[in-house]
């Protein structure tokens, strides 16, 4: 069954009981549940125009959101209401702005201070840390930056940055504290802040500056808050030290799509606002003008299943679509053919418009399957809200290896990684060998070979060379069919995994880029597994990296493409927060995956927000919900399998089927996520759980793929 071509339903032109409810309820306390897809932004600017109407003041209305394009999108519409005049309407870090220009002298700052970009921040990271003497190799000025913006974001001034290191933390987030301290000194000798500064130092207004606060809170009668989920701490400190005193606070969110924790966002603020908050009146928005019902059915099923949230239940308004098919696949390959063959035979078949179609992965690694092959059948695609798998630093840094390996008078690749994990050869030591090189008609690696022999490099210089030459030699003993067991040897030998380590904000960012140069690592293992026998490891080595350069200047041409024609868009989880799509499909739904590992190991409220992020992909589908597995993953060469993640016996409404330890043979649902479906496996219908292996539940069979 083809999910119906028909357009989604249009949302009523009056608003339904709920909604009314929302907008109507007297100023106090109010907690508007709205459920993804259940209309919010309408009622949030409905009830300014009741309040309007009501007699307030348009400018005495303060409306907050946390997105530049959401507070452009509340102005229009606002402005084109009759009822409504212009309330005020900003990001909060554009609202705090304006309250430091007011205060800043009280904070010792002048009132035309300085809002520092990016460039402007790294400049002074840079000075700071040379002024400590440390190396770009153990703390570059952008983690510097990074660190900085964490300690700010949770409240935490430099004299207590030291405090929150523990005892074995790593010594660059010593180095950081040190760093945090002198940069802060840097913006207040220059009159400047830093984005993070605004709200920090606004939060110091309000609490330690009762007058400020009083001053502040009576401009507005009367604050609005939308995506209310996603404020962290300091930001929920800011809004209610501005609402406390008339208590005219509207928030509006959604505690089943709070995705954020990681970047601070605490899903406490909405669970708990109630109890802050005594005579709240709370509104639950659950009627979906969005997705099919048996979508919604299946998105119900699986959030019900957290421990703890505001409970409702979404009722769609659409018409019957086809349940959600569950694919399961041999391997990442198969997954990737699969998803983007079903993809490929409805564009083909006028289903959707390219630009309706969305592939969703929970990490960025998970991107390259599909990137291949939507480049191998030739169907233009954009990675939205990331980059794509082949521009990540640490995947030119390995395939600049290889490239080496295969070519030391590769110069390109040489001046890239000569130095990558830092061994003595400086920048200026490679650009001053290479103009020699140039000026002698030689390549890099014949010059800097030269200058070690007639020693006329430094000690720290000459040891770089040496190191280089031996990554060189081990190319020619690798052996048959092992070049992925080789490169991790030889990325093991030269620290790279901690080089990255300390190359990262922290240790997740540091896991998902070795988890990037493991799926490279399994690519090549899988090159040569299929490559014709006709050659050395050398000769292997070289042809796949053909192959990937060829992939790589696809990827450009499709981005050429991509500029005049509709795109596929192939996005993570968490890039796909507020979008919408007429078919969707997620891959990836695997223990391990999605619940993520790091979760798994963080407990119940981190598994928790792994289905709040499963649960947002699969309300972001208007018709058709795509959600596949693999029964095997490689990593690093070796194939492992993989056990079906619970979220998918959740989402088909049979929770208590999932066993969450071995062993591994996990009984298969009777039904499908509509009830009553098959599943697939290999291309053909899943009749039960293979001996001893995991089997996902049952979804109905897709027709293509």
């Amino acid at each position: 069954m083809r999910p119906s071509s028909q357009p989604p339903p249009r949302r009523p032109a009056t608003f339904n009981a709920a909604q009314a409810h929302a907008v109507e309820t007297p100023p106090g306390p109010l907690l508007v549940l709205a459920g993804a897809g259940t209309g919010k932004t309408r009622v949030v600017i409905g009830r300014i125009a009741r309040l309007v109407r009501k007699g307030a003041a348009p400018d005495r209305i303060l409306a907050v959101t946390f997105t530049t394009k959401a507070a452009r999108e509340m102005l229009a519409r606002a402005g084109r209401s009759r009822n409504a005049a212009r309330p005020e309407i900003s990001t909060i870090h554009s609202l705090c702005a304006r309250i430091l220009r007011r205060h800043a002298a009280r904070l010792g700052y002048p009132t035309r201070f300085a809002i520092l970009d990016r460039g402007e921040q790294e400049t002074i990271a840079r000075r700071v840390l040379k002024e400590l003497r440390v190396a770009d190799a153990v703390l570059a000025p952008s983690q510097l930056l990074d660190r900085i913006s964490r300690w700010k974001s949770a409240a935490i001034r430099p004299a207590n940055a030291f405090e929150t290191i523990p005892g074995d933390g790593p010594e660059s987030w010593t180095l950081a504290a040190a760093g945090y301290r002198r940069y802060q000194d840097a913006l207040r000798t220059a009159g400047a802040v830093d984005f993070d500064d605004l709200l920090l130092l606004v939060d110091e207004l309000l609490t330690g500056h009762e007058p400020v606060r009083l001053a502040e809170a009576g401009r507005y009668d009367h604050v609005l808050v939308d995506e209310y989920q996603d404020t962290s701490a300091i930001q929920e400190r800011i809004l209610s030290a501005l609402a406390r005193d008339h208590r005219s606070l509207c928030v509006v969110g959604d505690d089943d799509q709070s995705i954020y924790a990681w970047r601070g966002a605490q899903v406490a603020n909405i669970l708990d606002f109630p109890a802050r908050w005594p005579g709240t009146v709370t509104v639950r928005l659950e009627e979906n003008y969005r997705s099919t019902p048996q979508i919604v059915r299946a998105a119900n099923q699986l959030i019900a299943c957290n421990s703890r949230r505001h409970g409702k239940t979404l009722v769609a308004t659409a018409t019957d679509g086809p349940d959600p098919i569950i694919i399961q696949a041999q391997d990442e390959a198969d997954e990737a053919r699969r998803v983007v063959g079903d993809l490929e035979g409805r564009l083909r078949a006028a289903e959707m418009p390219a630009h309706e179609a969305a592939i969703l992965v929970r990490t960025a690694e998970q991107t390259r399957g599909p990137e291949q092959e939507l480049r191998r059948r030739g169907i233009p695609y954009e990675v939205v809200g990331s980059r794509s798998f082949f521009d990540r630093r640490e995947v030119k840094d390995v395939l600049a290896f290889l490239r080496l390996a295969v070519d030391p008078d590769d110069d390109l690749a040489l001046a890239r990684v000569a130095n990558v994990p830092p061994r003595g050869l400086s920048g200026q030591t490679v650009q001053k060998s290479r103009a020699t090189a140039t000026g002698v008609g030689r390549s890099l690696w014949a010059e800097l070979r030269a200058a070690r022999a007639e020693v006329r490099l430094s000690a720290p210089a000459l040891a770089g060379v040496e190191e280089l030459e031996s990554i060189v030699t081990s190319a020619t003993t690798i052996p048959r069919g092992g070049a992925a067991a080789w490169l991790r040897a030889l990325l093991e030998r030269i620290n790279y995994r901690p080089y990255l380590l300390a190359e990262s904000a922290d240790a997740d960012e540091a896991e998902t880029r070795w988890a990037c140069v493991g799926e490279l690592a399994d690519a090549l293992d899988a090159h040569e597994r299929a490559a014709p026998r006709d050659g050395d490891t050398a000769t292997s080595v070289r042809r796949f990296l053909d192959h990937l350069l060829l992939e790589v200047r696809e990827t450009e041409r499709f981005r050429e493409q991509g500029k005049q024609r509709s795109q596929v868009r192939l996005m993570t989880l968490h890039a796909a927060k507020g979008l919408e799509f007429d078919c969707v499909w997620m891959m990836g739904l695997e223990e391990g995956l999605l619940p993520h590992h790091r979760a798994l190991a963080d407990g119940l409220a981190a598994v928790d927000e792994e289905r709040r992020l499963c649960y947002v992909g699969v309300t972001r589908a208007r018709r058709l919900l795509t959600l596949s597995m693999c029964l095997t993953r490689s990593k690093w060469g070796r194939k492992r399998p993989s056990r079906p993640s619970r979220f998918l016996y959740e989402l088909t409404g049979q929770p208590e089927k999932f066993v969450a330890a071995p062993p591994d043979d996990v009984p298969a649902p009777a039904g499908g996520v509509g009830g009553g479906s098959t599943g697939t496996r290999g291309g053909r219908p899943s009749r039960g759980a293979a001996p001893g292996r995991a089997t996902a539940p049952r979804g109905r069979r897709g027709k293509r793929g």
